[in-house]
Formats: C-alpha cells, structure tokens, sequence
C-alpha cells in the first residue's frame, strides 16, 4: 500500500512496484485506487489485444456535440 502523497511524490516507484503485482493507493488512510500493469488489467478483464482493442466499443454510438448559440459568431477578416 501507498500513501496518495507518497504515489504523488515519486510516480516512478509505484509504477516499478506495480509491475510486480497490484498497489492499492490509499487516500486518508482508506484504499482508493488500484493501480497495476497493463497486461494485469488485460488478464482480469479477459481483453487480450493491443491498447486500441482496448477501448473498441461494441456498438455505435450518435453523437453530435451541442453548440450553444453564443460560439456562433461572424469572423472577422
């Protein structure tokens, strides 16, 4: 386990720690975060692909972002 101040103040450690097995990363005393290699994410999530297969979703998804009606302005030349 890891202090949240302590992970701040050498992120490098922690990440050489976690290529050994998973580090819980406290915050005020009570675990907050989990941090741990990525081909242990892949083995506990079953996706055994490259990083992009990782965030492939299954289907489509519409989405046309709102603008609102006061970024509509005239250029200027």
């Amino acid at each position: 386990m890891v202090s949240s101040r302590e992970f701040n103040r050498d992120v490098s450690a922690v990440k050489r720690a976690a290529a050994s097995g998973p580090v819980i990363i406290t915050d005020h005393g009570r675990p907050s975060h989990v941090l741990l290699s990525f081909a242990d994410y892949q083995r506990l999530t079953g996706t055994a692909g490259s990083l992009g297969d990782a965030f492939v979703l299954e289907e489509e998804i519409d989405f046309e972002p709102l603008r609102p009606r006061d970024s509509l302005r005239e250029v200027d030349l």
